[in-house]
């Protein structure tokens, strides 16, 4: 198969950068997910080209390439995870989360990145559903200039709970935004089994010709958990068998950020436990087209 594995840094803010990069060279991983944070790669801080400048180094002498994250959850407020968002009443702390995104795409050129991910944010209290949408649109039309600009891909999570939680609402979206071709889709295996109505492996299939960036983990139906492989509910076999189908060229990037205080040990079993799952031939039988198409608008 030509699955190509990465881990997320948000799962190793214990070690320092080039000691996770190191390890994950070790384990054999192809590639990061590098979250955009103040352990790792802090995109406020002066000097910020001169640190992607290392960092850039540092993947090459690993041979590691790289999506650029950006689910830092206390990057731009200290007392709110995960704020402003793109969906703020106020302009400019939505201006805030625009910017960090344009210069999370600028960072993501700079490193050869495959992609950008983000997310939509949660509906603020006061703000109505069809208002939220107006000001998603708005709110991510610079990020997309930016990506247009710089060859680089924006990839939205669906995120539960999230005005954009599902992949009917990414098609929503999509619709709002002129079905523009620089807005793609990070696919959260994890959150396809929390509460997509297909399979997981269908959601694969379903997202094929949109996804641009893959996260993976264990997780039980309805119950936003991200665990490590094994706890959850998850037939992996046939999930990674859809991702080699659909010839994805980016990575699967294991999605572990609550577990950093085991991170190089849950780095180490879940490439091993991916690995034999690759290795498990599977029938990947196609879903039914209707299931595949995606909603008219």
């Amino acid at each position: 198969m030509s699955v190509r594995l990465g881990y997320g840094t948000n799962g190793l803010t214990d070690l320092r950068l080039e000691d996770a990069l190191a390890v994950l060279a070790e384990l054999g991983y192809d590639g990061v997910g590098l979250t955009l944070d103040h352990m790792h790669l802090d995109p406020l801080s002066p000097g910020l080209a001169g640190r992607v400048d290392h960092v850039a180094a540092m993947l090459d002498s690993f041979g590691l390439s790289v999506t650029v994250e950006t689910g830092g959850r206390y990057v731009l407020d200290p007392r709110r995870k995960h704020g402003p968002t793109l969906l703020d009443a106020e302009p400019g702390a939505r201006a805030a989360r625009t910017g960090l995104l344009v210069t999370a795409v600028r960072v993501a050129a700079d490193l050869g990145a495959h992609a950008v991910h983000c997310f939509s944010g949660v509906r603020p209290a006061g703000v109505d559903e069809a208002a939220a949408w107006e000001l998603l649109g708005d709110s991510l039309g610079p990020v997309l200039d930016a990506a247009e600009r710089a060859g680089v891909p924006l990839a939205l999570e669906p995120e539960p709970g999230h005005l954009v939680e599902c992949l009917a609402d990414f098609h929503r979206l999509r619709a709002r935004t002129g079905e523009h071709p620089w807005l793609g889709l990070t696919l959260d295996i994890g959150h396809c089994q929390c509460l997509e109505p297909l399979p997981p492996a269908q959601c694969v299939r379903a997202a094929a010709p949109w996804l641009r960036h893959v996260q993976i983990e264990d997780m039980r139906r309805g119950a936003h958990e991200h665990l490590p492989f094994g706890e959850g509910e998850i037939d992996f076999p046939p999930v990674l068998a859809a991702l080699d189908a659909t010839n994805y060229q980016g990575l699967t990037v294991v999605e572990l950020p609550r577990h950093s205080h085991a991170g190089p040990e849950l780095a180490r079993s879940s490439i091993e436990f991916l690995r034999a799952r690759l290795a498990k031939p599977h029938d990947a039988a196609p879903a039914p087209v209707a299931a595949l198409a995606a909603p008219s608008t």
